[in-house]
């Protein structure tokens, strides 16, 4: 982190749990992570660079970058500011500034009491982003300025209980408030308006907001979630002669005179491929390039869906995608599968694009309610990534069996509720939604959380280790469960080998059996709708709810009935369809 190293996180967790925006504590000290046009210029030589030209081009920037690391003299680090800006002293409970208290750079500390200053446990939101430190002063005087000229102001806790009625703010004017009810909704209705503050990207970056903040704890959940965008690398970027040339493809986008620009850089040093090859793929990519202009998540899950249903040999060692099918392996007929295929290799690219606060990001959402990572002046050409290099396995489902049963009269009643739910959201916003909550879409994403909850047990990952990934569309019916973790456990085997072994078919029947019955029956099975924004239909956490990591999502659009039938409709599940045929 930025001047002196404060503490340390993992690269993975500067992209998911503490990005840019989020909040940090080392110690007894409240940090925030810096915005991205404040990070290091250059790290590790160029080496930090991460590329995956589909998602670059969706997300309109020219690469991706590891968040920047100090292990080695001189490289750099990320950037921090304090906050919250309150602090108060365990001795004498005194709440002000931390500039108040002649602290800058150094460690917090009182030094009447020669005591280590507690940053304040409390902050305001708002959800288009914004935070600032909750309103103490306006909290103690209900909105109005106060009256006399010392406003001086102390934090005091009777220690009975942790509740907020035990905390009171005091000021030395006479007024005495406690926090009760502080960190309700609504509860600053009144009393504090958002200030638009963005800590992040510098004390001059403040935006007109008309939003009700909202008090929270500063180690709440709501202070940040991130918005992610990943991408499965595939043929041909996947392939080691695309790896080469991304790194080369600023001077070899661009250069008129391509076959004496690779002959002078001397790329086929040390390389299985000759000049041709490597102008023939720089050809590929440019005429690639040329038809990605509105590329959409419909468009990059289309492709990866179609390079997993096909062969992909390994025939190189540097290459990120290797598929193929499982062998040896005959489907059960009641599970109506018609390909199962052995990802040996894979390498997802997860990028960082904005973050929320309060609610997590939704389709429904307006840009911009997305917080920036970056000032709108100094955008940079680069978002902050990590690449995990695992394996997984492809499901595919057999498209006329699933075309006849999500035809059925009742199984499309059971989607409506959902499908409302969903486009309830949009609706709220003044806006369409973006698509069509399906019967499909429901079973195969159930059923993904179905396979992880059982392989996490038979294959020696933790299910906070598993994602999924899902291709439902009138066209795709297939569903990707993979590694997600970004150390060397990502590609033990565990997963390819509840194929290789041949235990597919068993493994599936064990899931469908443990989802038959849910210790929330009957309550769970006949639910007709739950969740937030009433999403779900039949799932909870004793049933196929997942960590939220694995799940693509965020634990909505889920119904195992539509998996294995209800007590009053056994035949309306899939698989139970399956069986009576």
């Amino acid at each position: 982190m930025s001047g002196n190293s404060i503490g340390g996180v993992r690269r993975a967790q500067l992209i998911t749990t503490y990005g840019v925006g989020a909040l940090i504590a080392v110690e007894s000290n409240s940090y925030m992570i810096a915005g991205i046009d404040r990070w290091p210029e250059s790290v590790d030589g160029g080496e930090n660079v991460i590329h995956e030209p589909r998602l670059q081009q969706q997300l309109r920037v020219s690469e991706f970058r590891l968040p920047p690391s100090s292990q080695h003299e001189g490289r750099g680090d990320v950037p921090v500011v304090r906050f919250p800006v309150f602090h108060s002293c365990p001795e004498s409970g005194t709440l002000k500034e931390h500039w108040k208290w002649g602290n800058h750079r150094s460690i917090a500390k009182c030094k009447v009491h020669d005591r280590e200053l507690v940053p304040s446990r409390f902050v305001m939101c708002c959800t288009n982003g914004h935070i600032d430190d909750f309103p103490y002063f306006r909290w103690v005087h209900a909105g109005s300025p106060g009256t006399g000229s010392e406003h001086d102001m102390t934090i005091e806790s009777s220690g009975r209980s942790a509740a907020l009625r035990d905390i009171v703010i005091a000021c030395k004017c006479g007024k005495r408030v406690s926090l009760e009810g502080a960190l309700s909704k609504g509860a600053l209705k009144g009393i504090a308006k958002c200030t638009g503050r963005r800590p992040w990207l510098g004390s001059d970056q403040n935006q007109e907001c008309d939003e009700i903040p909202r008090g929270m704890q500063r180690g709440a959940s709501g202070v940040w979630f991130s918005e992610v965008r990943s991408a499965i690398s595939i043929p041909p970027w996947s392939a080691a002669i695309h790896k080469l040339i991304e790194k080369h493809w600023k001077t070899l986008g661009k250069t008129r005179h391509l076959r004496d620009t690779v002959e002078d850089m001397d790329l086929t040093k040390g390389k299985s491929f000759s000049i041709d090859d490597i102008v023939e793929a720089v050809e590929q990519r440019r005429r690639i390039e040329t038809g990605l202009e509105d590329y959409s998540e419909a468009d990059l899950k289309a492709e990866e869906y179609e390079a997993l249903i096909r062969t992909t040999p390994e025939t190189s060692r540097d290459q990120d995608f290797v598929c193929v099918p499982a062998e040896k392996l005959e489907i059960d007929p009641t599970l109506a599968i018609s390909q199962a295929m052995r990802v040996k290799r894979l390498r997802e690219v997860r990028v960082l694009e904005a973050f929320t606060r309060i609610e997590p990001p939704s389709p429904a959402d307006d840009k911009k309610r997305l917080a920036s990572l970056y000032r709108e002046d100094e955008r940079p050409d680069w978002l902050p990534a990590i690449e995990v290099i695992g394996e997984g396995v492809f499901i595919h489902l057999d498209q006329q069996r699933l075309t006849e049963w999500e035809s059925r009269a009742e199984v499309v009643d059971r989607a409506v509720p959902l499908d409302l739910g969903y486009r309830k959201q949009f609706w709220e916003k003044g806006a369409e939604a973006d698509r069509s909550i399906t019967p499909r879409l429901v079973l195969l994403h159930t059923l993904a959380h179905a396979i992880i909850n059982e392989w996490s047990l038979d294959s020696g990952y933790p299910a906070a280790a598993l994602r999924e990934r899902l291709y439902a569309s009138n066209s795709m019916a297939g569903l990707l469960i993979y590694t997600a973790t970004s150390d060397s456990a990502g590609s033990l085997g565990g997963i390819v080998a509840q194929v290789e072994s041949g235990d597919l078919n068993e493994s599936i029947h064990r899931a469908l059996d443990r989802i038959a019955w849910c210790s929330a029956d009957p309550l769970c099975i006949e639910t007709q709708v739950s969740g937030v924004n009433n999403v779900n239909r039949a799932a909870c956490h004793a049933c196929v709810l997942l960590p939220e990591t694995s799940c693509e999502e965020y634990n909505s659009l889920l119904d195992r009935a539509l998996l294995i039938g209800t007590p009053d409709n056994p035949t309306l599940g899939f698989f139970s369809a399956q069986e009576q045929s």
